[in-house]
């Protein structure tokens, strides 16, 4: 093999296997070696749950359709990753856990149905926090995943493994689930792009829920380019999840046509101020980059808005609590055989991951939230906080707002928590948010390159189109992106 796939971007690796310059055979079989060498072996990252054993068969498949046919679409050949809380009907969905190890899906999930008829492989199924509940990928099943820039610390969460196995070239790019900062955390802890679209542009179907109000698919992707080319293939109306519908009307021909080198031009950005910390290091690198989104056309204004504060956000708009049981019991007992019959059954448990088992056993008392007064408050307080967030926009006249998606760096490991993380005023908007890779910390002996830092972007629902406009721009400014020293 002559072509060197690492770091390459989905079109980059759809133009050389049009020049027959690679294989799809040949490019997940590289991906299956660096998993032996740097998941299984070396750092022993600990990112994969299960790798597909029809991977290799797939890809074969597809060069001979290629050959043959001429390629499906830009995903033709492309190794792709799962999070394991997202059905596949050729592995287990897990969630992380050791209750759900034997939990065989008949079918896939929506969007990775949607990926299979586009041509993708799906190479493998990735590490999670148990069950989606906190934010430093660790549960029963497969233990901690590591962070590939610094082995110390965790890669962010729920969507950790994914981003932990994108960032250290185990697969093109992979799918992720975000309810509070699920893709967005891994992408700023991993220095990659992580994306979570409007609430219902991505189907819900086929994945293990956690809310009817905050869950979404997301991807995590080592390229803006890389999101949008997922997102074309990705979209699109599910019967099994109702909130897709209200994505019609709003599906541009291609979200590549976004993709603008001077995306950042006459755009208002509006910099949160309650969303920044007091780090040295995160407060340089978004210093930094206001300056470069300034120097290349874009006019940042301070915004306080007290109702935005992440931790008044969590106390008013937050519904994990009201909705887990209700929906994960929707899940189970729509799968065939399922190890776990229901919700009560994982309260009873002993075998749960113990930092969520508490939170399990408080969601289980709940019978209908919709009887329950604070939940009709917390519905009140999201609807007011969009209303609140499209007045601060028009009276500002804003195209988005900005801020670290972390004011800290990300936790070490052991610390059995994710302090500083600004997603979830995205997350209960339902308002479309990336997290785009800005720079690293100090160097150190734990992190010979530094730890990363994400900058997030934050748009009107249903205004992705702008939202890839300005973290486009933004990334092929600041060109922060580089490969983990641990797995060279």
């Amino acid at each position: 093999m002559i072509f060197q796939p690492l770091e390459k971007s989905i079109m980059e690796l759809q133009n050389a296997m049009e020049k027959n310059e690679i294989t799809s055979l040949e490019l997940t079989r590289f991906y299956l070696d660096r998993i032996e060498t740097y998941d299984q072996e070396g750092p022993k990252l600990n990112s994969i749950v299960t790798i597909n054993k029809h991977a290799i068969d797939d890809a074969k498949r597809l060069d001979l359709e290629r050959k043959n046919k001429g390629k499906l679409s830009n995903l033709h050949g492309i190794p792709i990753v799962v999070k394991d809380n997202i059905n596949t009907m050729d592995m287990p969905t897990t969630a992380s856990s050791v209750l759900l190890a034997e939990n065989h899906p008949t079918r896939d999930a929506f969007i990775v149905e949607k990926l299979r008829e586009a041509g993708a492989v799906i190479l493998a199924k990735t590490n999670l926090s148990e069950f989606a509940c906190h934010g430093f990928t660790d549960g029963t099943l497969m233990g901690q995943t590591l962070n590939p820039y610094d082995l110390t610390r965790t890669p962010g969460g729920s969507s950790g493994g994914t981003g932990a196995a994108v960032a250290a070239n185990f697969a093109v790019s992979g799918l992720g689930t975000d309810t509070v900062n699920s893709v967005r955390s891994p992408a700023s802890a991993n220095n990659l792009v992580g994306f979570r679209p409007s609430t219902g542009l991505l189907s819900r179907g086929g994945i293990i829920p956690v809310t009817e109000t905050q869950d979404t698919a997301g991807t995590l992707t080592r390229s803006v380019m890389d999101v949008a080319i997922l997102l074309d293939v990705c979209v699109g109306f599910d019967p099994e999840d109702v909130l897709s519908a209200e994505q019609s009307g709003h599906i541009p021909t291609s979200y590549t046509e976004h993709l603008k080198l001077d995306g950042l031009r006459n755009k208002r950005l509006g910099l949160l101020s309650n969303a920044q910390g007091n780090d040295a290091d995160v407060n340089r690198i978004m210093e930094e980059s206001l300056q470069l989104m300034v120097d290349n056309g874009a006019e940042v204004i301070v915004v306080d808005v007290p109702e935005f504060e992440m931790n008044r956000i969590g106390k008013d708009c937050d519904v994990q609590y009201y909705e887990f049981k209700k929906q994960l019991d929707l899940y189970f007992s729509n799968a065939a055989d399922c190890p776990v019959p229901n919700f009560q059954y994982l309260a009873n448990s002993d075998r749960l991951y113990p930092v969520i088992a508490d939170f399990i056993k408080e969601c289980a008392q709940v019978e209908d939230p919709n009887q329950l007064e604070g939940y009709k408050d917390k519905l009140l307080n999201i609807i007011r906080n969009r209303s609140l967030a499209y007045y601060v926009m028009a009276e500002y006249k804003l195209d988005a707002f900005v801020y670290p998606h972390q004011n800290i760096l990300v936790q070490h490991v052991g610390l059995q928590t994710q302090q500083g993380r600004n997603g979830m005023l995205a997350s209960t908007l339902g308002f479309p948010a990336v997290t785009v890779p800005a720079g690293f910390s100090k160097k150190n002996h734990e992190a010979p390159i530094g730890v990363p830092i994400g900058i997030e972007f934050m748009a009107r629902r249903w205004d992705e189109p702008t939202l890839f406009e300005i973290a486009y721009g933004f990334e092929q400014l600041s060109q922060s992106r580089t490969l983990p020293p641990m797995t060279p």
